[in-house]
């Protein structure tokens, strides 16, 4: 059994790497998209969100790669812009040497007790942080992993909850770094939108438990999601917000500097 799991795994890898043969001697950045439905993505898609960069891909549902494009997550049918695609095309410019590679992972509604080995999420059927570890070592032979962005907290914003954030979500970091082999890579994480804090007391405890962690952990940034539009329900960015964001997110990475 134990051989018949590295074979499947060997060839999940070895189609990573093969759907794009112009990776071959090129510098393939990686980026690992996790959290719930913010960083997934909910605004509405324009064909500028269609339109594929040169130098931008992403790893599918079936992890292969292929062009770039909103959607890029599949976790639930009404995934639409978020921060990942804006960010990429902002790193993409900063360096033009490098082809950006994007791993998608993030589901909607998961609380971040859903992000540890064995973590199931009901509303998708699905184990994110599992999920989520093995895309990103499916993608790891085709480049470096550069950077993972985080965004996620609006189901931890229940008094019962919110207590223990920080603990888990530095275990969180901590297992993907020692999982993944990278133990600097930089994890940048995002607070709630505004419109989220004001409806949901516990959300700003969540909110300065992320501008904290910079202090507790390295190689460590958060990003203020202050000032950004909502789409109408109160709990998502709307697709211009989403792309500042991701403009945001960028900015953080490169102070980084990894």
């Amino acid at each position: 059994m134990k051989y018949l799991f590295f074979y499947v795994f060997a060839l999940f890898s070895l189609e990573a790497v093969a759907q794009n043969p112009n990776f071959k001697g090129k510098k393939l950045h990686l980026y690992l998209l996790v959290g719930q439905s913010n960083m997934a993505g909910r605004g509405k898609v324009e064909e500028s969100d269609r339109t594929p960069h040169p130098r931008i891909w992403m790893l599918n549902k079936d992890n292969q790669w292929v062009p770039a494009v909103a959607p890029m997550h599949f976790d639930k049918p009404e995934a639409g812009v978020g921060p990942g695609l804006e960010f990429a095309r902002v790193m993409a410019e900063v360096d033009t040497s490098v082809i950006i590679g994007l791993i998608p992972a993030a589901v909607g509604g998961s609380a971040i007790d859903s992000w540890q080995p064995g973590g199931y999420h009901d509303q998708t059927k699905s184990y994110p942080y599992d999920d989520a570890l093995r895309r990103a070592k499916a993608a790891l032979p085709a480049g470096k992993l550069k950077g993972i962005l985080w965004h996620q907290g609006e189901s931890d914003s229940k008094p019962a909850l919110v207590g223990s954030y920080t603990q888990k979500l530095e275990a969180l970091i901590k297992r993907f770094r020692k999982e993944l082999s990278a133990r600097k890579v930089p994890f940048v994480v995002g607070t709630l939108g505004d419109f989220f804090v004001n409806r949901i007391p516990e959300a700003k405890d969540i909110n300065e438990q992320l501008r904290q962690l910079p202090k507790k952990v390295k190689h460590t940034a958060c990003v203020e999601a202050a000032g950004l539009a909502e789409k109408g329900d109160k709990t998502h960015f709307d697709a211009p917000a989403a792309r500042e964001l991701g403009r945001r997110y960028a900015e953080a990475m490169r102070k980084l500097g990894y």
